[in-house]
């Protein structure tokens, strides 16, 4: 069942959260995304920077397995965010 845009900007919020929170991946974020710190709290309730967060997790399998065992969320939810948040339900890779 798809999920809807309020759920998947919620999940790309508690994404937001826990990488804040993890001391080890937050850098890594920063890093890959050239965000700032302040871009996290200032940019937070953005749409393009929820999915920016989103994109970031579902780059490394282990990572989304963390989240999602943490967050008792299904493996395939942060991918079906990222595709609501981009506007787009389906993958097209052509």
């Amino acid at each position: 069942m798809p999920i809807s845009a309020n759920s998947a900007e919620t999940l790309a919020l508690n994404v937001l959260s826990w990488l804040v929170g993890n001391d080890e991946l937050l850098p890594v974020f920063l890093g890959a995304t050239g965000a700032a710190v302040e871009d996290v709290r200032d940019r937070a309730g953005e749409r393009d920077f929820l999915g920016s967060v989103l994109d970031f997790l579902v780059l490394d399998d282990s990572w989304v397995i963390a989240f999602c065992d943490a967050h008792s969320v299904p493996y395939e939810e942060p991918g079906q965010a990222r595709a609501v948040l981009s506007g787009s339900s389906e993958m097209h890779w052509t």
